[in-house]
């Protein structure tokens, strides 16, 4: 059904709601929150050592990059998770 332009927005929007209404429900049973992230957060464009938002790391080909503020080299991925907890915990501090 995805592959379907007209319906692929819609489906798509419809499985994540579900499953942040799961992952909410599951939380509340456990004691924990939930604290969902801006959607648009640059969380593989931000070095998690220094801040520095690097431009060049848009490109989804670039799987490893060196941050050069302070030299740190990233994974993409485990530098978007690191972020992405950070972030999450800066939010849940300030409500």
């Amino acid at each position: 059904m995805l592959k379907n332009h007209k319906l692929a927005k819609s489906i798509a929007d419809a499985s994540w709601g579900e499953f942040f209404r799961q992952l909410q429900y599951k939380a509340f049973l456990y004691g924990c929150d939930v604290i969902k992230v801006p959607t648009f957060y640059p969380s593989s464009q931000t070095c998690s050592n220094c801040g520095y938002k690097n431009p060049i790391t848009k490109n989804l080909g670039v799987r490893e990059w060196v941050c050069p503020k302070c030299g740190v080299n990233h994974d993409r991925d485990q530098n978007a998770a690191i972020n992405i907890l950070l972030k999450a915990l800066e939010m849940k501090n300030s409500a």
